[in-house]
């Protein structure tokens, strides 16, 4: 396919070659330019009438000092003078948000609670990675001596005595689950074998650590969403997510200081935390006087899943599975849709779905036409890794102790199941005395993950899917297991077709060595490298 080819002189070139992928092609990656730079490149981009590569000759690259994008340290400097210029006059001038979409930065958060990791991952339009406790024992000290839980003398000596109690807990218990696991599910000895036992004692503990034990987090967003995180930390009621606020804005501030430049101005970030505050405050006033705060009585405390809502039907999901490929309004198709027979229409969701090989082969966006609003109550170690999908709508309860915790059978069956017990006592009586003591927030940290908490997931048919088939897969933890296959049960029984389209649910649900195949796999890939 023919295209016009942009010349540049000897020196241009010289120029370009370190920041554009290619000189001579039309898809060109940038490279070597500071995030600020190269947002400000494309904001100046949607109203500049030549190429990017004469853009960045023409505006920019006179103002963009030596080095930067190589070994300089990235400062306001390293932006580069122009760059900075058309930040303060679009993003901050005129409020032009977009203009810090334009831009990423990695940022690792270490050291941060499972409580705090929960508003890390709060915003949608960003990445996440978090040191998983399947694969990492916490029965060894951290750096500078102790358990690995979040700590403040403000706290009280009490508060650290449990949380130690618990650790120690978790340590005694670990080799004799993973010795029970290992006889449990006889196989060939093998490293995969290894790995896959570890997972399995892990997965059955993890409800013994505190939400005060320690994550680290890895972080890809864009300004824009940066800026929402900042904001929402600073306005936090809890002290540790206003800590890592100012931190995470001195880290986003040493790489691309315009994106987030209006987050310490009073009238600008300053005016958005007190909005915040105060909405929260709002609602809690309003639990308060209509008597939301608790369930009246002892209230049912097993784990459950609700769907509460259902929105939309299947003849309006098979006419917006059409509309893209017709040519007549939506209400036309319905009427065509209406006069099918119940077999047609099963034959044609089938053929419009596909043959999917494999759980990746989703369904087009007419899915996106039916939403399901589930009401969960699980495990806090399960609302942890369900909570971590961002196409859908999550809103969280506060944990408490009040809707219990459940133990293991494999646990009882490894013999640790009175120390598991007696643990979840001692986090219950450490969460009871922080409360008493006016600090509510604060006494999340000393509850075990194994509390369970109410949550909402609202999502369409289509995330239902890509949710349900990931989470109900033979690899993942038995809590948000049974959560999926629940989910699929209902949404199955109001809509049967949209059920049938989720050939991917593994319902199985025998006890088995959930990671063994992907071991064995990972393991497989290490030998092929290996040769």
């Amino acid at each position: 396919m023919p295209h016009p080819v942009e010349s540049f002189s000897p020196e241009e070139q010289a120029r370009l070659a370190p920041h554009f992928s290619n000189l001579d092609r039309p898809v060109f990656a940038l490279v070597g330019l500071p995030e600020t730079v190269k947002g400000a490149l494309f904001a100046r981009y949607s109203r500049y009438g030549g190429t990017l590569r004469r853009l960045f000759l023409d505006e920019f690259a006179d103002s963009l000092p030596a080095g930067a994008g190589e070994a300089a340290a990235a400062s306001s400097e390293v932006e580069g003078e122009r760059a900075a210029q058309l930040y303060e006059r679009i993003f901050l001038g005129y409020g032009d948000d977009s203009v810090a979409q334009l831009g990423g930065a990695h940022v690792a958060c270490e050291w941060v609670s499972n409580v705090l990791t929960k508003v890390l991952q709060r915003p949608r339009l960003a990445s996440y990675l978090e040191q998983s406790t399947r694969y990492i024992a916490y029965d060894a000290p951290v750096p500078g001596g102790g358990y690995r839980y979040f700590r403040d003398p403000s706290l009280g000596a009490e508060y650290e005595q449990a949380m130690d109690a618990l650790f120690d807990t978790y340590a005694g218990c670990l080799p004799r689950v993973r010795a029970w696991v290992d006889d449990a599910f006889p196989g060939d000895p093998s490293p995969a074998r290894d790995r896959a036992v570890q997972a399995k004692a892990l997965d059955l503990l993890r409800g013994l650590l505190p939400a005060a034990s320690l994550s680290h987090m890895g972080i890809y967003a864009s300004g824009q969403a940066y800026e929402q995180l900042i904001l929402h930390l600073l306005a936090h009621p809890l002290p540790e997510a206003r800590a890592y606020g100012r931190m995470v804005l001195e880290a986003v501030q040493a790489v691309m200081p315009s994106f987030v430049a209006r987050v310490e101005r009073p009238d600008r970030g300053g005016d958005w935390v007190s909005f915040l505050q105060e909405r929260d405050a709002a609602a809690g006033r309003w639990v308060q006087r209509l008597g939301l705060d608790r369930e009246a009585g002892a209230g049912d405390d097993r784990p459950s899943v609700k769907l509460l809502h259902v929105d939309g039907d299947e003849e309006g999901l098979l006419a917006a599975l059409l509309f893209e490929a017709s040519g007549v309004s939506e209400e036309t198709a319905r009427i065509r849709l209406a006069a099918l027979s119940g077999d047609e229409r099963l034959a044609l969701l089938r053929d419009l779905v596909g043959e999917r090989r494999n759980r990746r082969h989703r369904p087009g966006r007419g899915f996106e036409s039916v939403r399901y609003r589930f009401e969960v109550v699980s495990d806090y170690g399960a609302f942890r890794d369900l909570q971590r999908h961002r196409m859908l709508t999550v809103q969280w309860q506060q944990l408490g102790p009040h809707l219990g915790a459940g133990v293991p059978d494999e646990v009882d069956a490894a013999g640790c199941g009175d120390d598991f017990r007696r643990a979840l006592e001692v986090s219950r009586g450490a969460w009871q005395r922080l409360a008493d003591g006016g600090r509510s927030r604060e006494a999340l940290y000393a509850l075990c993950l194994g509390y369970r908490i109410r949550y909402v997931l609202d999502l369409n048919a289509r995330e239902a899917m890509q949710l349900i088939e990931l989470r109900s897969g033979r690899e993942g933890h038995p809590s948000y297991r049974a959560v999926a296959h629940e989910m699929h049960r209902q949404i199955s029984a109001v809509h049967p077709a949209i059920g049938a389209a989720m050939t991917h649910v593994d319902t199985e649900a025998e006890p088995r060595l959930e990671r063994i195949l992907s071991e064995m796999r990972t393991q497989a890939k290490r030998d092929a490298l290996a040769r």
